[in-house]
């Protein structure tokens, strides 16, 4: 609760006095409400993230219990997991913080005292706003700078990974899909000897032409820190498509495949993720890119960019839903921001999977959630700064005298 004496009857004050005593308060309620949604930001990015990331947790500890992978590299692919988490993770904590921070000062009268105090809702806003921009930059920078530098990394760190321990998770008689692209099925296979018999391998990193291998048997070579994963197969054929959907038989007597090499360079394929938004930007002006790629390239770039605005927009459409949820506590906030995460987040996955078709320009439709959001929460807004609630304005009676005014 705010200081008694910050509340003081006016009259006691005069000129200048009067004029500082607001200023003052003015300050305080800033400070009061910042700390109130930082406390609670870092409780919801805290537990948002656990929620997302433990689907990722699952492998990640299967990689140390089942395969040796040392703990330090664990954390390390956690980490590179990180920005593309907080994209999402910071305007979810933001709207979440902004709800329960204000639906506890509406709770507890808070806001009543402030609005004695000559504090309107409108002037409740700046910190508000404020802490929207610092989250808003940081989900910006994690989007701009941090997703294509952790998707990379993690990427890099799985192949290493993989390639030093590729010995270990084969296994007899179960597909094995640890590299992308690269599926591998075996009869029998000796660890220590590292022989495969009855070898079953299809490649589909090159999409246009998709090959599956049969061999009667194979050695794995390669696959420490500095090699690349090689089988040499013996008496097998490999059985391939083409551009035009034509079918090739080979017969081979001995056939050595590379199954392993650095980003970049055909093992582990680049995607949109990886990209930087100046490698988006260019592959979205490239005529000779097919259009689905552009047009893919494209909603990425303006995903990256709309969603940390949400922090914006959620500071102008939490505050009034904040103060009217005020009679049901936090469990009343708390699923009311999931609520409005669910409406906000499935509209922008179809809305975004319409322009990777090319049913709306990319620009449109990862901007359109923003837009109709931030107009929804505006008309709150005004609603509550004049004492006027939602639930009021669409009741019988209110719809009723608006039919009269009509008529």
């Amino acid at each position: 609760m705010f200081p008694p004496q910050l509340f003081e009857p006016c009259s006691l004050y005069t000129g200048a006095g009067l004029m500082y005593h607001r200023q003052a308060m003015k300050r305080l309620i800033n400070l009061y409400i910042i700390r109130e949604i930082s406390v609670l930001f870092l409780l919801g990015i805290t537990v948002f993230t656990l929620i997302l990331l433990m689907g990722r947790l699952i492998k990640l500890t299967d990689l140390v219990i089942s395969r040796g992978v040392p703990l330090a590299d664990v954390a390390r692919m956690i980490l590179y997991l990180m920005p593309s988490f907080l994209v999402f993770t910071i305007p979810m904590a933001f709207l979440l913080a902004v709800l329960l921070a204000f639906g506890r000062l509406s709770t507890d009268n808070e806001i009543t005292v402030m609005k004695a105090g000559g504090i309107s809702l409108v002037q409740l806003m700046p910190p508000v706003v404020l802490c929207a921009l610092v989250t808003a930059t940081m989900a910006l920078a994690a989007g701009v700078v941090g997703v294509s530098w952790g998707n990379t990394a993690f990427k890099r760190l799985s192949f290493e990974v993989v390639k030093q321990n590729v010995t270990v998770t084969i296994r007899e008689k179960v597909f094995w899909d640890d590299i992308p692209g690269i599926v591998l099925y075996t009869d029998h296979y000796d660890e220590e000897q590292r022989l495969l018999k009855g070898v079953i391998i299809h490649d589909g990193r090159d999409k246009q032409r998709p090959m599956t291998i049969f061999a009667s048997d194979g050695t794995i070579t390669g696959g420490d820190a500095r090699e690349d994963i090689r089988l040499i197969l013996h008496h097998g054929s490999i059985h391939a498509t083409g551009k035009e959907k034509e079918y090739r038989l080979v017969n081979f007597g001995e056939y050595a495949m590379t199954i392993g090499a650095p980003l970049g360079s055909g093992g582990i394929g680049r995607n949109e993720l990886d990209m930087s938004p100046r490698e988006l930007l260019r592959q979205m002006d490239d005529p000779a890119a097919p259009r689905p790629a552009r047009l893919k390239a494209a909603a990425e770039f303006h995903s990256r960019v709309a969603l940390p605005f949400a922090s914006l927009v959620f500071a102008v459409l939490a505050v009034p839903l904040g103060i009217q949820s005020r009679r049901s506590g936090k469990s009343a906030g708390f699923s009311l921001s999931i609520g409005i995460l669910l409406a906000y987040y499935i509209l922008l996955a179809l809305l975004r999977t319409l322009a990777e078709r090319g049913g709306l320009p990319p620009a449109l439709a990862l901007w359109l959630p923003n837009l109709l959001f931030f107009g929804l929460g505006w008309a709150l807004l005004r609603l509550a700064s004049q004492e006027r609630s939602l639930a009021g304005l669409l009741s019988l009676d209110a719809v009723r005298r608006s039919w009269r005014k009509v008529n």
